[in-house]
């Protein structure tokens, strides 16, 4: 039990050091891609993936309301065919970068989700976003990775444990979806 309550504890603390402002500044990115039509592409690995597809869920049905636009918005980790067609023909590292070449364009909106910054598929998706102007967005953890130098707006959770990472992705996304309600 006393692991438990530990756990809660500094996962609470790492929710009270978040980055308030790049939420912010993610929330902001999303209402104008609602407004301009704009679709959003979210995408990870694993745990990752999970929340990618949370957060697709959470805005795909969640902010539906008759005075707005609806989100068009699809995790890239969700079709598992065209993910294993790719991974096998082209290696794992393309899985996300190559349908966002093919169902992007200039103005849509990358999410990449990974807890280390580090995950190869979702560096290279954010080389192919950034080659077609989307705006890019990254939730990672410890020192932010690799993927905090290839974003526009990078959420740093401040902690090297994947566990809060991941909690605190969670939160995070939640957040961002009950302001876009």
């Amino acid at each position: 039990m006393e692991n438990a309550e530990a756990y809660l504890r500094d996962v609470s603390e790492v929710l009270l050091q978040l980055p308030h402002d790049r939420i912010t500044d993610v929330i902001a990115v999303l209402e104008q891609a609602r407004a301009e039509g704009r679709r959003i592409f979210v995408f990870g690995n694993g745990g990752s993936a999970a929340t990618a597809s949370h957060f697709a869920c959470d805005l795909g049905k969640g902010t539906v309301q008759e005075s707005q636009p609806r989100f068009k918005v699809m995790a890239l980790n969700d079709n598992i065919p065209l993910l294993t067609a790719y991974a096998n023909d082209f290696g794992y590292e393309t899985v996300f970068a190559e349908p966002l070449a093919s169902l992007s364009e200039p103005g849509d909106v990358a999410i990449g989700i990974s807890a280390s910054g580090n995950s190869a598929n979702v560096l290279r998706a954010m080389d192919v976003a950034r080659e077609r102007e989307l705006v890019t967005v990254g939730l990672t953890g410890f020192q932010g990775g690799r993927l905090k130098d290839k974003v526009d707006i990078c959420i740093i959770v401040p902690s090297d444990s994947m566990q809060q990472i991941e909690d605190a992705h969670l939160v995070i996304l939640h957040a961002i979806f009950l302001a876009l309600c």
